[in-house]
């Protein structure tokens, strides 16, 4: 089987998304060709230690978790990505990638929920969105935008009506932290009635900005 390079293994509790608060083990993969401004996992651009999907497998066996998050960095870097994703749901865990939508997603699992980001303006890294991959969502699956600004928050708006996303898989708004006060953007959500999930980092609200965690 492959080799991929991981920057660490840990189990915590799930800090995003629809699973949020769930005890979780995360695979953090090693590398990403993207550099958003508002990064919080530069220590995973490289480095890294090389793992079997073997060994993987039997260190999550490990925590007796549910709840798998394969994520980095960016996972779909690593072409072995795909080997890892089949084979942990092949196991029978609940799977989530977390992805920066930079990368063609239509060859993963249909078992794996996709977490994908779209690049909001302020993100830095925009003209990375590949918007082809929202063809490759199903219902499941999840859009997030990371909110900095007003122009973010009516740039995201246009965006999910130009692509219809409303109606094709669950989408997910955070306050960058340190950017845009969640107060605000609580509050603009719900002016403008936009059927999203408005969500903060929990993670971060209980351990801070902690690697491993």
């Amino acid at each position: 089987m492959a080799d991929l390079r991981i920057t660490e293994i840990f189990y915590s509790l799930q800090g995003e998304s629809t699973t949020v608060g769930l005890p979780t083990v995360f695979i953090r993969l090693t590398g990403c060709p993207l550099r958003c401004v508002y990064c919080d996992t530069a220590y995973a651009f490289q480095g890294g230690e090389k793992w079997s999907v073997e060994a993987i497998l039997e260190e999550v066996s490990l925590y007796k978790s549910a709840h798998v998050t394969v994520t980095g960095g960016e996972p779909l870097a690593q072409k072995e990505c795909l080997v890892l994703l089949d084979s942990l749901v092949d196991k029978g865990y609940k799977v989530s990638l977390e992805t920066s939508g930079a990368l063609d997603v239509s060859a993963v699992n249909r078992r794996v929920k996709k977490v994908m980001d779209l690049k909001t303006p302020d993100s830095g890294e925009m003209s990375k969105n590949l918007y082809g991959n929202i063809e490759s969502l199903t219902a499941h699956d999840e859009v997030k935008f990371v909110i900095c600004s007003r122009e973010d928050y009516d740039w995201v708006k246009n965006v999910i009506k130009e692509q219809a996303l409303t109606e094709r898989c669950e989408l997910l708004l955070s306050p960058c932290m340190g950017r845009q006060a969640a107060e605000e953007l609580a509050d603009w959500i719900l002016a403008d009635r936009l059927q999203v999930r408005f969500q903060v980092q929990l993670h971060k609200t209980i351990w801070g900005d902690r690697p491993g965690k």
